[in-house]
């Protein structure tokens, strides 16, 4: 653990390639996005993934990293769906038919801020206009002290069987830090009702880094974790960016230690292994029989914006202010500002600020970054290598096969078991547009 300490750097978590700060939307053109949208559509059987992202929330969690609106204001919602539902109009008149959906998930924000009979409408309206997939998943993220069993059970009746609690830590001291609050009583008994109610995956985020967190605080949230044994955990490394999100400035004298925050992400992995659990792709834990083992087994696991799904997906259309669509040969981001969202929607515009158009080399090192982030290995034909290996960053390749961390050659790498704690550092060697670049733009650190 103590060699890898020197490869905690600043990188990017790969939901992404090219990762958003190197994206080129001075040469993108909504025109161009929408012939890759298009195709996208057919290349996936005219199935598509929909994430739609609901911003508010009725306090601020100050170690959130998302694009959130502060509220107390419930009145918001009924011009939030509106909107979001005439997006999805705009979209299907981009497409050549009807389409299928395969997935929808719900975040945020606060997607459980919404009333429940306001998420009916959204969604409703949402799924109305097109037909869903033989095989179509559907999940949300719910705030455990705000959901309640009729947002469970009204979005189980619309086709949900998977939710997301973001727990982050059941210690006190570190909640009242981050502003999150929530206590283990709250998160068993919305647990369990979920699990009453007929869903078959409930998913736990926690987070360690952060501030107060000490060897005991953390042990104990694992502990009271797993005795809840959800069927999924993502355990995530704290992103401290203060110069981005200001508020975590609050609590910075608070912070553990490197030293102590390796040391947290190893009895994450000590405690979850011990209880049973499996680790799939980068940060994520599952129990014996989850889909997303059969996934990598099978070679299916993907990765997307909404996370590790256990089919890939080539299309994905974002609704709501700051989302992120990939039609897999290009990328498109919604504008940020609420009001301007609307205006733009109200124009009959999709409301796009930024994007970037993938070129060949950019899908080459996209498929591969992939393949590493899911399957911690990926293989290429030597006249692929040969066509892109003048942008690899050879120095470091060498240095993480010399100490035994990958192994790679012309037709391949493979990611070693010593390498999995710093899977983010590995694949800059293959970011080509990080290792030419005239700035460094910041990112969270690898741990």
């Amino acid at each position: 653990m103590q060699d890898l300490k020197k490869y905690n750097q600043p990188v990017p978590r790969y939901t992404s390639y090219p990762t958003v700060p190197f994206w080129e939307p001075e040469s993108f053109t909504i025109k161009a996005y929408e012939k890759t949208l298009q195709s996208a559509y057919w290349e996936s059987s005219k199935e598509v993934s929909i994430y739609i992202h609901l911003p508010f929330c009725e306090s601020l969690c100050t170690y959130c990293a998302c694009n959130t609106r502060i509220t107390k204001n419930h009145q918001v919602e009924g011009p939030y769906i509106d909107h979001l539902l005439k997006e999805w109009e705009l979209y299907l008149e981009k497409l050549p038919e009807k389409p299928l959906i395969r997935e929808i998930h719900l975040g945020g924000g606060t997607p459980t801020f919404f009333a429940p009979e306001n998420l009916n409408r959204l969604l409703s309206g949402i799924i109305e206009k097109a037909s869903l997939s033989k095989e179509f998943q559907m999940s949300f993220e719910g705030h455990p002290a705000n959901t309640t069993s009729k947002h469970l059970e009204t979005l189980h009746e619309l086709g949900f069987d998977r939710v997301s609690f973001g727990i982050q830590d059941f210690d006190l001291d570190v909640q009242k830090l981050i502003n999150r609050m929530q206590s283990f009583e709250q998160v068993k008994a919305i647990t369990e009702k979920a699990r009453e109610i007929g869903y078959t995956s409930v998913n736990y985020d926690v987070v360690y880094g952060l501030p107060g967190q000490t060897i005991e605080s953390v042990q104990n949230t694992l502990n009271q974790i797993i005795q809840l044994r959800p069927e999924r955990i993502a355990y995530y490394s704290y992103a401290h960016v203060p110069s981005m999100r200001p508020a975590q400035k609050s609590y910075e004298q608070h912070l553990p230690d490197e030293d102590n925050k390796w040391r947290f992400m190893q009895l994450g992995k000590e405690a979850f292994t011990q209880a049973g659990y499996q680790e799939v792709g980068m940060d994520h834990y599952v129990l014996p029989g989850d889909e997303l083992l059969e996934a990598r087994k099978n070679g299916e696991l993907h990765r997307n914006f909404m996370g590790y799904t256990p089919f890939t997906s080539k299309l994905l259309i974002g609704l709501g202010v700051s989302s992120i669509s990939d039609s897999w040969s290009g990328f498109a981001q919604n504008e940020k500002n609420i009001p301007k969202y609307y205006e733009q929607i109200e124009r009959g515009e999709l409301p796009i600020i930024k994007g970037h158009i993938h070129t060949k080399q950019d899908l080459f090192f996209r498929k591969h970054i992939l393949n590493l982030m899911c399957d911690f290995e990926t293989t290429w034909h030597e006249s692929e290598f040969m066509e892109h290996c003048v942008a690899l960053n050879y120095k470091l390749l060498d240095q993480l096969q010399e100490e035994g961390l990958i192994s790679y050659n012309e037709i391949g790498m493979k990611v070693l078991p010593a390498g999995r704690e710093v899977i983010r550092v590995i694949c800059t060697a293959l970011d080509a547009r990080m290792s030419k670049a005239d700035r460094e733009p910041q990112f969270s650190k690898a741990v």
